[in-house]
């Protein structure tokens, strides 16, 4: 099964840009080091501060969903509650 690659769009509340923020980068150490975590890179948009991405690779769907249904998550959920403004998620493939 080829790899999965994850496409998070989170756009933060123009007041709350710097809650989001912190709470997002508390996901990454704790992620990357989760089984089947390929990479899990943060971006923040240079033209919209309250834009931000991240770009995710796992060994499998599988090895995702379990991500998805950790703690870590649960309690980004709960910290950002009201903060964000817009939130898209991708699964994709590399085709190419």
């Amino acid at each position: 099964m080829p790899k999965l690659t994850i496409v998070a769009n989170i756009k933060a509340n123009p007041d709350k840009i710097e809650l989001v923020k912190s709470e997002l980068l508390k996901l990454i150490d704790v992620t990357r080091a989760e089984k089947g975590c390929i990479n899990y890179d943060l971006h923040q948009d240079n033209e919209n501060p309250a834009h931000f991405l991240f770009y995710e690779n796992w060994e499998s769907r599988e090895l995702w969903q379990t991500h998805m249904n950790n703690q870590h998550l649960a309690d980004y959920m709960a910290a950002t509650d009201g903060a964000v403004d817009e939130f898209t998620l991708n699964e994709m493939t590399v085709i190419g």
